[in-house]
């Protein structure tokens, strides 16, 4: 059976990757029906369109019945990223057998990355857009699923979305509770099966996280007082302004939680931009910013403090230099000064910008209520730009011994969180209330409807590559093909 298992997960990895997948693409919408037709012969398979969702995506569900009603469901996402890196090799990119040789033949050509021919010449490594993140996790699952004929039921699902805004996973949780009543389930534990990267060995990336990391993208909207370049101590230059909040943040040791020795990764600023148009010699009125900042146990609301302290702190040395007050706002205290249906229906028209993303939907809106609330600056007004992902982590000790012991005997160990956000948000226990976040996220409720974490025990236990979101994304094959969905079963076995 070992090395039939085998086969049909290394089968099953490339037949996926063959199936073109980019996120919001009509390949991704298609996708699902490809591989719903391709799954058929468990005791229910079906499709699930993604309600509202623009580019007509849906989720894929299958479901094997076992000799009791104790489930463990199977999880990942089927979207990838775009493949404009690959560059000349970019019609190979989903064909992992036929782009090996041309990589190598690339690699040997341009002595660009040392490790990377070495990973390929092995043996070991195969390419492919999507292979490690993560198909080979959806096909150790599937060929896991296929050869189980133990106790438990099993519930496959594929997401549509994880690259983006987790469309897939925000349908597909809240639906979890209806489909256990519907099947008589008793769900267990939630297994996401997305990759690990690791630049060594990958002994750091032979784990199963009994957690993920939560995920805030922090704002700042800063508002100057304009005045011309001639006279610049007439005004408070908001990209001046902007500078010390992105001096104060930049990997913030306060921003970045430990646990143990697994360490979060502090926040970096993601993006910074004036409102200006073109040039003159008038300073910036307004400038854009936002972060990333990671969570493993902390609340938003306790990430909300921080941050305020953080941009407190940094407008307070940009007063000695401006010569007056700059406050920090949260965006809940100015959307207050102004009449919520003045909001709301502005909210309603941002939300029909299908081109625009989510942080500039919350910068529209968040002008918006600047320029209605009768504030004048400078003044930085702190939210929070996009869909949250909370922090998720398991509860249950037992349980967790049990997975650490039974992983053991494959060599695979565990850690508390899933370093890179995940859809493990949606389907696990998270921490804390998203009532901050609510508060201060502009488009709450407009531009996305957030439905609360399905509060299952959820691991994470997938493959280990390299790159992955590089042209290089390459997959330690031994390990995908031969022990995960061995681990996998071992697993399922032992949590029922």
């Amino acid at each position: 059976m070992r090395n039939d298992l085998a086969a049909r997960a290394r089968d099953i990895a490339l037949t996926l990757t063959s199936w073109p997948s980019v996120t919001g693409s009509n390949d991704e919408a298609q996708f699902a029906l490809r591989l719903a037709d391709y799954i058929e012969g468990f005791d229910a398979t079906w499709i699930e369109p993604i309600l509202g969702d623009a580019a007509g995506r849906s989720n894929v569900f299958a479901l094997k019945l076992g000799r009791t009603n104790k489930t463990v469901v199977l999880t990942g996402h089927f979207d990838v990223v775009p493949i404009d890196g690959y560059g000349a090799l970019k019609s190979l990119a989903f064909e992992a057998e036929k782009l090996l040789p041309e990589i190598i033949a690339k690699l040997k050509a341009s002595g660009e990355n040392d490790l990377a021919l070495a990973d390929f010449e092995s043996g070991e490594f195969l390419p492919g857009r999507g292979l490690l993140d993560m198909k080979a996790g959806l096909a150790a699952g599937f060929a896991a699923m296929e050869a189980y004929h133990g106790d438990a039921t099993l519930l496959f699902i594929a997401v549509s979305d994880e690259e983006d805004r987790s469309a897939g996973a925000r349908a597909a949780a809240p639906r979890l509770k209806d489909i256990a009543v519907e099947h008589d389930l008793d769900i267990k534990l939630v297994i996401n099966l997305d990759a690990i990267s690791d630049q060594g060995d990958g002994s750091k990336a032979r784990v199963a996280t009994l957690g993920s990391i939560g995920k805030q993208l922090l704002t700042a909207y800063v508002v100057g007082k304009e005045a011309h370049a001639g006279y610049p101590q007439d005004g408070a230059n908001a990209a001046y302004l902007a500078a010390e909040l992105i001096s104060e943040f930049e990997l913030s040791p306060e921003l970045s939680e430990t646990t143990g020795e697994e360490v979060a990764a502090p926040p970096t600023c993601l993006h910074a931009k004036d409102v200006k148009q073109g040039y003159n010699v008038t300073t910036p009125a307004a400038c854009w910013v936002y972060w990333n900042t990671m969570q493993h146990r902390r609340s938003a609301a306790e990430v909300f403090s921080i941050s305020f302290d953080h941009a407190s702190r940094a407008m307070k040395r940009a007063a000695l230099r401006v010569k007056r007050d700059v406050p920090v706002i949260s965006y809940a205290d100015v959307a207050k000064l102004v009449k919520s249906e003045m909001v709301s229906v502005k909210a309603a028209e941002i939300e029909t910008l299908s081109h625009l993303d989510f942080p500039e939907r919350s910068k529209l809106l968040t002008e918006f209520v600047w320029a209605q609330s009768g504030l004048v600056g400078p003044a930085v007004v702190l939210g929070f730009g996009s869909i949250p992902y909370p922090a998720v982590s398991l509860s249950d000790s037992s349980l967790e011994k049990v997975i650490a012991e039974t992983l053991a005997d494959f060599n695979v160990g565990t850690l508390k969180y899933f370093a890179g956000i995940s859809d493990m948000s949606y389907f696990g226990e998270a921490s804390g209330d998203m009532a901050v976040v609510a508060a201060n996220t502009p488009i709450w409720g407009s531009s996305f409807k957030m439905a609360d974490a399905a509060g299952y025990a959820c691991i994470n236990l997938g493959p280990w590559g390299r790159d992955y979101h590089h042209w290089l994304e390459r997959l330690h094959a031994p390990y995908a093909f031969e022990v995960l969905p061995r681990a996998l079963l071992a697993v399922i076995d032992a949590v029922v």
